[in-house]
Order: structure tokens, then sequence, then C-alpha cells
């Protein structure tokens, strides 16, 4: 039998000759899995080799040292995939009898998670191969692990070898093959198999954007800025008062999540409220999910600009959230997997970082606990303009992820109303280089015409936008504050993740669940018929002027800034609808 793998190769499902070999395990190890399950070899469900690994365009340099330590994060499948789907469709659904039943993370286990018994088992595999178990759980559908490269080559049935990155300076580490095992239970991925792609900040310094494009930095920036921090740089309360402008909500009782691959120094962010006259009355947390460090010392090499400049734009739209949670990690999935079942649970998310996945699906499963049990995660959309297989657009092209854009604001005064936006010339947005299926809501009627020129068949971002011009002011590496000299969609996805926190807290003031599905709520809400809502226009502010890339601003949604930027009256119809 033969299974299509996501680079669309078919692979055989039949043991490899490797994999018979290592269904000669000692007698221990065949007692632990079981003697029926010995002569079978499970498959992992994602890819993990690149494709320059199996195209040999990478050139192979080594092989990993045996006794070099590797952390590597194994998550197990679900249990009822199928009938996770049909749950969260149902759950978004207001016709639906499940519509925002949202799921515990214990009720999800017990539903669609591994089994107890699959769970210890797995375990059991790995211990028997030398390895320790540092953390995960049956909840987090993953178990973490530390071991030497001789038990993850032998645990794996791969061999770990040194490769010379194809575009950049370095080398990389990977398998050399696809995993398997000598379990009978399959296995969904294995986190840290490789190194190829850096997680990357979505931020950028203007200086870098001006020396790119061979212009001087005081040209990036056409209009003055408006800002009340020092230089009339923009707050992350100056973001407030432009799309909320209400004092009523603060985010209050509610959690929020920033997904971070690094930790950092908290007093950069008192810096940043001592200098703009402020302070932060919100608890701030730093949680390690894998063991990684929480502190980033600009003495020891480590630059903590994007995690600082996240909580100042959450905190600044939401000054009275109960919680803010900075999960820190060195691999997606423990990240994500210890977002689904941390409490609180973060109700609404952040994520301002971009990579390259080996498969795109490998989080789907965490994305979909999320959708089951109302959490709403942001990615920002990425700053290299269009979409491109160059230019990963990862995860923001996610199908259950809400894809965060930018655009270029401008306000009335200091801490002043809304005045005038238009989209920002780097903006990330496209057709998903991914191939991700266009989602459910992005077939309704006249979202994707020939004015917007999106797909019909894939994905499409980003789906909302929020100012990501070089008009902030920004505190980090325990040095000198900097104002207007970042920008990026990485300071419009924590302001989405803030306004969302609004939004919740209003629901639930009302006897309302959260929010939860957001796309699923707000494209019917924008567009209904072929053609736009009386709502919309009180709900987002249409940006209909400016460009990025190959596609251009237009009336209603488009892929430079998706449907706009929040305005109050966003709240009041999202609290109204069921």
């Amino acid at each position: 039998m033969t299974r299509t793998d996501s680079t669309g190769t078919q692979r055989s499902n039949a043991p490899s000759a490797l994999t018979r070999r290592a269904c000669g395990l000692s007698v221990a190890i065949a007692m632990v899995l079981g003697a029926s399950t010995a002569a079978h070899a499970a498959q992992v469900y994602t890819h993990h080799v690149r494709d320059v690994v199996h195209s040999n365009v990478a050139q192979q340099i080594s092989s990993l040292p045996a006794t070099q330590l590797m952390q590597l994060d194994v998550v197990l499948p679900l249990r009822d995939q199928a009938g996770l789907d049909t749950f969260v469709a149902q759950v978004a659904d207001p016709s639906s009898l499940n519509y925002q039943h949202y799921l515990t993370p214990q009720e999800f286990t017990a539903r669609f998670g591994p089994t107890q018994n699959d769970y210890d088992t797995v375990v059991q595999y790995l211990k028997s191969y030398g390895f320790t178990v540092m953390g995960g759980s049956r909840d987090g559908m993953d178990i973490q692990i530390v071991g030497p490269v001789s038990a993850v080559e032998a645990a794996f049935n791969v061999k770990m070898r040194m490769y010379k990155h194809p575009t950049e300076n370095r080398m990389f580490y990977s398998p050399d093959r696809e995993p398997t095992t000598a379990m009978a239970i399959p296995l969904w991925h294995v986190s840290g198999l490789d190194n190829y792609s850096i997680p990357k900040p979505l931020y950028v310094k203007k200086s870098d954007y001006a020396a790119a494009h061979g212009i001087s930095p005081e040209a990036v920036v056409s209009h003055a800025t408006t800002g009340s921090g020092p230089s009339a740089s923009f707050l992350g309360s100056d973001m407030r008062a432009a799309y909320y402008g209400g004092t009523a909500l603060t985010g209050k009782g509610q959690n929020l999540g920033l997904l971070e691959y690094y930790g950092t120094d908290l007093a950069d962010l008192t810096k940043y409220y001592k200098n703009a006259g402020q302070t932060n009355k919100v608890p701030v947390t730093l949680y390690s999910t894998d063991g990684t460090s929480t502190s980033c010392l600009a003495s020891q090499g480590c630059d903590d600009t994007e995690q600082t400049l996240d909580m100042t734009q959450a905190l600044g739209m939401a000054p009275g959230l109960s919680s803010l949670v900075m999960y820190v990690g060195s691999t997606d999935t423990a990240m994500i997997s210890k977002m689904t079942t941390h409490s609180p649970l973060p109700t609404t998310i952040g994520c301002s970082w971009g990579w390259t996945p080996a498969d795109p699906s490998t989080l789907d499963p965490y994305f979909k606990k999320m959708a089951a049990q109302g959490q709403t995660f942001f990615a920002a959309s990425g700053d290299s303009s269009t979409w491109s297989a160059s230019n990963e657009a990862w995860p923001a092209d996610d199908a259950y992820v809400i894809s965060v854009g930018g655009t270029d604001l401008t306000t009335t005064k200091a801490a002043g109303p809304w005045k005038s936006e238009t989209a920002w010339v780097d903006s990330g947005g496209g057709v998903s280089p991914d191939g991700v299926a266009i989602p459910s809501w992005q077939k309704i009627a006249g979202v994707i015409n020939s004015s917007n020129k999106g797909s019909t068949t894939h994905r499409n971002g980003p789906d909302v936008s929020a100012n990501a011009n070089f008009t902030f002011y920004v505190c980090a590496d325990q040095t000198t504050c900097t104002a207007n000299s970042y920008g990026g969609t990485s300071f419009a996805a924590p302001m989405w993740a803030g306004f969302v926190a609004l939004i919740n807290q209003q629901r639930v003031a009302d006897g309302k669940k959260r929010i939860g599905s957001f796309n699923a709520t707000v494209y019917p809400e924008n567009e209904s018929g072929g053609k736009l809502t009386s709502t919309y226009t009180t709900d987002f502010h249409d940006i209909t002027s400016g460009k990025s890339g190959s596609y251009s601003a237009v009336t209603g949604y488009d892929l430079v800034t998706g449907w706009g930027s929040p305005k109050a009256g966003l709240i009041t119809t999202l609290t109204n609808s069921p």
C-alpha cells in the first residue's frame, strides 16, 4: 500500500529494510511494545525531510556525533480526526446545537486525544531507547525528551546528517529519511529533528529597510507621526485610542498569550512604561514550555526586541487583562501544546514569528484544538510583501489562524482618534505558498473577486490588519529606547489579540461565550449574498488605497490589508452575535 505525503510524493506503508532490522530489539523492548507489535513499523504522519535533502541540493557534510544530545518533542496523533473536524465546524456554526460549546483541555483529550494506554506505550518506548522524559502531557498530546544522537537514530530509524544550507551561510542538521518506529502506534510528528529553518521575528528596522531599498531612513516615513510617545512615536495606548477609543473595556477577566522563541528582560518593559509616563497593572508571566531560558540579556547576545514590543502592543490595547503569559520554547509544538493546556487557558493569542515548517500541517491538530476550546490565534502576515515559495507565510497562511497584515496609520493628535489609513508597502499577503486549501469562510460569494485578485482554491491572506509602519516607540536590549525606528506586522498581531480580549470581556459580561472562531464569524458578518453588509463599514476601517507587491488595497476584502483595521463597532457587532 502507498500513501501520499504533504509534498505529493507516494510513499510505501510497507516496512523498510531498516524497519525490519529495527524489529530485532532486545527482549526488554519487545515486552514494552508487546509481542504483536514488534513485527510492524509505525509511520509518522507528517513530513520531516526537507526537499533540499531529498533532492540532494543540500550538500552532505558529515554525520552528527553519536554522543551529541538532542531535545525533541514527540507528538501523538488525534484519536478521531474526522470527529474533531465535524465538531470544529459545529462549534462555529450558529445553527448547530454545539455552537460555542467549547471543550476544556481534559474534555478534548477524552474525546479526541490519545488514549492513556497509547500515551504510556510511547513513553515506555522512548525510555527503552535511553531517552529522558523532560515534559509534555497526554492533554498536550506530546512527550518532550532528551537523548543522544545514537538514541535518535535507533528509535526513529534515521541517520542524522549535517548539510550545507543552500541559501544561508551556515550548516543545518537533518534526518536522512522519514522517521519510523518499531511500535504499532503511529506518531504525528517529531519536532526538533532538523534546524533548516530558524524562526525569525517579524519586525523591521527602518534603517535596514532603507538600505535594502536604496533610500535614506528619513525618506521611509512620508508623514509626521502623531503618537504620544517620545518624538511623537506611537505607544500601545495610542493604538487603543485609534482603534477602540473607549474606556469601559480593558480586557478584564481575560488571559492573553504570546508565542516567543526567546525570553525577555522585563527591565525593558519597565523602562518603556516609565519613559511613557504610564504604569502597567497586568501581571506578566514568563513561562518556559520546554526548559528554554525565559531570560534574554543583551550582554549574552540575546535580542528581546520582538518580545518586548509584543507585550507593549497587547497591554496597550487591553490594559486590564487578568494575565499576560509569554510562552517561551525552542519548538513550535512544545509552545502550542502548552498554550492548549495551561491554566488559566490563554483565550486570545498573538504570534509575531515566522518560519518554514517541514510540513505545514504539523500544527493543525493544535489549531483545531484551539478552535474546539474557544481560543483565538493571531499570526503576523510578514514584512516582505507578497507571499511566495521564497517568502514563507507560515503560520499566517494556515487555515485555522487569523492572519494580520500591516497598514500606515495617522491619528488626529497624540492619544487621539483614527484619522486615515493606507496599506503598508511591505504588508505580507497573497495566496498560500504552502498550498493550503481555501477555507469555507473565504468561499462566501463576493469575498474573492476580480478586484482583489485572490485565489478561489487556496487560502488567501491576510484576514485583518493594523498599523505596522515605522511609527512606534520601542525599548529593548537594556539600552536606549528608540522612536519611529521599528515597524512590521509583528506590532499588529498582538494588537489584535488585545482587541479580541475586549470583545470577549463584553461577551462574558453579557452572559455569552467567547468569540472563538473569529474568521468563521467575521467573514459572513462582512459579506452576504455577494455584497458587503451594512455592518462592515461600522466594524472596520476599509483600507482602499496603497499596495504591497502584487496586490492593491481595494474596497472590501483584499490581499494586503484583509478586511482592514478594527473599529469600536466591531465589539458591538460581535457581542450582539449569537
